[in-house]
């Protein structure tokens, strides 16, 4: 099953395999990819030491409503998934961005204005913004996108002046993360959530663009509850949301933040149970759907199975 010198699988008709920080990426024969999503859960671009039960299972299924969603407002990599934690689908060519669009002054963003930015990615903020303020129009807030370490900010205008994309395709980059948010944001009030933030990962398949990766997951989204916004901005108490930010609070608080140096603090079972079942609440509230838990036990053995099985049957 496994190649425990590289510590992944061996698929039918895999040529590569790269591993992300959440993701285990397999090429399979020329032109598709397919894509675990594992229980191993980061934080300013560290791979934290604990996994997290059923939080692969959550994301990739969290992605594949929104994928089946969106179709028609962006075509998308995705074809099916052969197993709760496997996506199967076509191999773009990924755009080195990350296409970050924010409706709210909150995590990162506030953080940058806080200390004083009044300019994040060229995209200037008026004077006398609160921390979760809902921003005038959505604003995108692109970075980098590093294979490994921190992604940087960059502006629209620093992109093209670098000619990582022409001005064509970064106008409808922008266009289409715009559209997504939208759309994002009107499923996210049918469930009575808001949208405050969140990245897209675009590609290029026959010159066509396409939305890859995941989309609207609590690990590149972060959501507030509608009904309490009001009362708790006005109050100037933080807000009870849905994402993954809730972690990253806990490790600044406990004197991590990524930085050179610093040691990732130690997680006990009670706040990787936590963890889990916030993931889990996001994908109940975010899709109004049960989660069915799916076993645990020999998990890796299980995605080998389904996914090999969907690898003898498909073109």
């Amino acid at each position: 099953m496994e190649n425990k010198a590289q510590g992944h699988f061996n698929f039918k008709n895999q040529t590569a395999f790269y591993r992300g920080k959440v993701r285990d990426v397999y090429s399979i024969g020329a032109d598709r990819l397919l894509m675990v999503t594992s229980d191993r859960i980061s934080a300013f671009d560290v791979i934290l030491p604990r996994t997290i039960p059923f939080k692969g299972q959550v994301l990739n299924q969290i992605a594949a409503y929104f994928l089946n969603k969106t179709r028609d407002v962006i075509p998308n990599w995705l074809i099916d998934t052969p197993d709760p934690n496997a996506a199967y689908g076509y191999k773009c060519t990924p755009i080195p961005i990350e296409m970050v669009v924010r409706g709210y002054v909150a995590g990162h963003l506030w953080r940058e204005y806080k200390a004083g930015k009044r300019e994040v990615c060229g995209v200037l903020l008026p004077e006398g913004l609160k921390e979760n303020d809902r921003l005038p129009t959505p604003i995108i807030t692109p970075t980098t996108k590093a294979s490994e370490g921190h992604d940087e900010d960059i502006s629209v205008a620093k992109i093209l002046e670098l000619g990582v994309v022409s001005p064509d395709i970064m106008n409808q980059l922008c266009q289409k993360a715009l559209a997504l948010f939208d759309r994002g944001t009107q499923m996210a009030k049918e469930k009575g959530l808001i949208l405050v933030d969140t990245k897209y990962e675009f590609g290029l398949l026959d010159g066509q663009i396409m939305l890859m990766d995941e989309i609207h997951t609590p690990d590149s989204s972060r959501y507030f509850y509608a009904n309490t916004y009001q009362e708790l901005l006005e109050k100037g108490l933080p807000q009870k949301q849905l994402s993954k930010e809730f972690v990253r609070e806990w490790l600044i608080a406990n004197g991590f933040q990524g930085k050179e140096g610093q040691v990732v603090p130690n997680i006990s079972d009670e706040f990787v149970t936590e963890i889990s079942n916030r993931y889990i609440l996001l994908y109940e509230e975010i899709t109004g759907q049960k989660f069915q838990k799916e076993p645990q036990e020999n998990l890796e053995q299980r995605i080998f199975n389904h996914v090999n099985q969907y690898l003898e049957n498909v073109d």
